[in-house]
């Protein structure tokens, strides 16, 4: 019987049984595309990594996966595998690492408050559906939409359907399944589910197998782009933590980064924390 190691870790946690959980299976050069899936649908976390190859000089082969389907980019997955390379297998030594994933290569570098950081890539601003048939398609009250702003497909490696909200208590009452608008959409609010935040949000994917997901690194660098590109907070650049995960007992923070230069180019930076939960043996 084969063998594999795993990992499990939390990612965007400031404490214990916070953030978004995450499966690595280390050394996964010889699986099939068809048995990763089965795995991380065993797994059932809204991520699973595989480390497939590569080195520090080059970069690491990562594959992700949901537990319905290969996506080529997502964040707390680019995060915890990354601190699993250099923490923990002690694969680099240096304060960055690189990620070879389909989306392409994503850096992590290492803060010395345990903060890791991604820059993720340029941002596509794609279009703004109507707030009315956004209302509609989402089953969200028209009254809880924030009409100073577009809703808007936004997309650093993995679309997503960015919707602005009146308040955390419109954010709160939203639920989001299966649609015709986007298989996954970010909703988001003015206004922290704690103190130090000063944005919450909540993203549902059912189309992926992800009910609502307690972190989103890749939605949130979508969300950076998108308040710099229309000036949410009046500037060009945003310093600022984001609370996500709360309604489904995940508490998780996420810091993000992100400015505008004169030629029009950004820099997207999605960071958090990730602690070490547990490690086994998968038996094939």
């Amino acid at each position: 019987m084969a063998e594999k190691e795993y990992y499990l870790t939390d990612v965007f946690a400031e404490g214990p049984y916070a953030g978004n959980r995450l499966a690595t299976i280390i050394d996964a050069s010889d699986l099939s595309s068809e048995e990763m899936q089965r795995i991380a649908l065993a797994f059932n976390f809204a991520e699973t990594t595989f480390i497939c190859g590569g080195n520090s000089e080059d970069g690491f082969d990562v594959r992700i996966f949901t537990p319905a389907a290969e996506i080529p980019f997502a964040g707390h997955p680019t995060l915890g595998t990354a601190y699993l390379l250099r923490q923990v297998l002690k694969y680099a030594d240096a304060d960055l690492v690189e990620l070879n994933l389909a989306a392409g290569k994503i850096p992590v570098t290492f803060g010395r408050d345990r903060v890791l950081w991604m820059r993720q890539n340029q941002p596509i601003f794609g279009e703004q559906p109507k707030h009315e048939v956004v209302a509609e398609q989402l089953s969200i009250d028209m009254n809880d939409i924030n009409t100073h702003y577009p809703c808007q497909y936004v997309s650093t490696g993995l679309e997503f359907l960015l919707v602005p909200l009146v308040s955390t208590k419109a954010l709160k009452r939203v639920s989001i399944d299966v649609n015709d608008l986007a298989p996954a959409v970010l909703l988001f609010s003015e206004g922290g589910y704690e103190d130090a935040q000063q944005m919450s949000v909540r993203m549902f994917a059912a189309e992926f197998g992800i009910s609502e997901d307690p972190a989103t690194g890749s939605a949130n660098g979508c969300l950076a782009a998108y308040l710099v590109e229309h000036r949410y907070f009046e500037t060009s650049d945003i310093n600022i933590k984001v609370g996500q995960g709360y309604e489904v007992q995940r508490p998780s923070q996420l810091y993000l980064r992100a400015s505008k230069d004169v030629l029009g180019k950004f820099d997207v930076n999605v960071g958090g924390r990730v602690n070490l939960v547990a490690k086994g043996q998968w038996l094939l």
